[in-house]
């Protein structure tokens, strides 16, 4: 296709996240040209901020973790300053009609958990040797219940994880595949789970990282520093094609149908499966194995309350699939700022979702008065919202069900063999990780491109096979 313009970069970067803006910030810094391009008219993705009534919200409920590599961490204090505060933990989880403190606490548990939990527990994690040594000799499928029960045993896989489970990803915990449980659980076992909950008993609550000025400002500073290096990012800017350039030697980049773009290399944040829709010549069983992953979605609910703060907490979670609510954040509570105002708060509630179905296809005001509703039925007082405002987020939680691995494996080897394509990021690679690990990749994606633009595939393989090691923190 002939487009109205053309323009040629070293380095085209696809996604304007965390992971897209660090890959063009630290290949800008190496001399590279770099243009970032973002179909939305802000940075951030869904690590962006924006306002609501005059409060800064994020897309859900967003934290950078402390163990952040050292290096990353110093870049963004060096832009954000003080701005990026350290943050005690300060959430609970609804179980069974009961709070309880969240990261969980040795003597809140032993005070508030329901006893015939607590005692199953207790059961399973003294015959966990027995059961692991059964499970590995069993002979049904890998899947998430089979080694959470092995893990954590079947109090807490039938009480607490499989009903989280069947809620944010919209199938049962037997139909997922047991490589979620590794990714997304990051205790693994009871005496993990046991040692976790001993620490955060300490006089030390558990800390994160937050911007005052909400959790975009993390994808601002990036964005700042990357066009202070020199690179060039096009906001309101979609991709609409990408094909294979005359020589075969890279790939182009088509943008609203009108500009090309003729990259040396392309880092691409898109979901993989984006990636397939996009490209020319996709072989019938790449489309294929794209058609069979599929993403969960979710409905964010912002309810605006008269009143500061709505509570003392800053999250609340609710693994029970009677509420249709899977977390409640408070923004205002994750942070300390002048700039929020004193009169009013806004509560994000996030609620799992698939494009089409009953959730995703209700009314705003009726999603608000869903949201009010379920929130006091588990004991949380009226929020009377004055404002209802609703986002839709298509892609948000990759859907590991049984067998997703071949497919991925598919598409994983297509990608590679595009001249001059890489994918990277959560969703580039359909993992399930942190902010910090998005960076982090990005940060790596620009270290394997070589002086002359071209892309150093065997540092690039090297990379990406740590990336695989990634565990969602806590």
């Amino acid at each position: 296709m002939v487009t109205d313009t053309e323009s040629r970069a070293d380095v085209a970067v696809l996604g304007a996240g965390p992971a897209g803006l660090a890959a063009g910030l630290f290949a800008a810094r190496r001399g590279h040209s770099v243009v970032v391009v973002e179909r939305a008219a802000v940075v951030g993705g869904l690590a962006g901020s924006f306002d609501v009534a005059g409060v800064r919200v994020d897309h859900g409920s967003h934290r950078l973790h402390p163990s952040t590599d050292g290096d990353l961490l110093s870049e963004l204090r060096a832009h954000l300053g003080e701005e990026l505060q350290i943050r005690a933990r300060h959430g609970r989880i609804r179980l069974e009609g009961r709070w309880l403190a969240f990261p969980l606490r040795p003597l809140d548990l032993l005070t508030n958990a329901p006893s015939r939990l607590v005692a199953g527990a207790a059961i399973d994690l003294a015959s966990a040797p027995l059961r692991r040594r059964r499970a590995g000799r069993a002979s049904r499928p890998d899947s998430f219940a089979e080694r959470a029960r092995a893990g954590l045993g079947p109090t807490i896989t039938a009480r607490f994880y499989a009903p989280y489970a069947r809620k944010l990803w919209g199938v049962t915990a037997d139909e997922l595949d047991g490589e979620l449980y590794r990714r997304r659980v990051s205790a693994g076992s009871g005496g993990r789970l046991v040692r976790r909950i001993l620490r955060a008993g300490g006089s030390d609550r558990p800390t994160f990282l937050y911007p005052a000025g909400g959790f975009g400002r993390i994808s601002e500073a990036l964005a700042e520093a990357f066009v202070g290096a020199g690179g060039e990012l096009r906001l309101g800017a979609p991709v609409t094609a990408l094909r294979a350039s005359p020589d075969g030697a890279s790939t182009t980049v088509e943008l609203a149908g009108r500009e090309t773009i003729e990259p040396t290399t392309v880092l691409s944040t898109l979901p993989i499966t984006t990636v397939a829709d996009l490209a020319d010549d996709v072989p019938p069983e790449v489309g294929t194995a794209a058609r069979s992953l599929d993403s969960r979605g979710a409905v964010l609910v912002y309810l605006v309350v008269p009143r500061r703060p709505y509570t003392e907490f800053d999250a609340h979670y609710f693994p029970d699939p009677a509420n249709p609510v899977a977390r409640l954040s408070e923004p205002a509570n994750y942070r300390a700022s002048a700039a929020d105002p004193g009169d009013r708060t806004v509560l994000c509630a996030e609620l799992p979702a698939t494009p089409g179905d009953a959730v995703w296809s209700t009314g705003d005001d009726a999603l608000g008065r869903l949201v009010a509703t379920s929130l006091v039925v588990d004991g949380l007082p009226d929020p009377s919202p004055t404002e209802v405002v609703v986002r839709r987020v298509p892609f948000v939680y990759p859907v590991y069900r049984l067998g997703y691995g071949r497919h991925l494996a598919t598409l994983e080897r297509w990608a590679a063999s595009r001249p001059g394509l890489v994918v990277l990021g959560r969703q580039g690679l359909f993992a399930h990780d942190n902010t910090h690990h998005g960076m982090a990749m990005g940060r790596a994606a620009a270290a394997c491109v070589r002086d002359d633009g071209t892309l150093d595939e065997p540092a690039w393989a090297a990379a990406r096979a740590s990336f695989r090691e990634h565990v969602v923190e806590d």
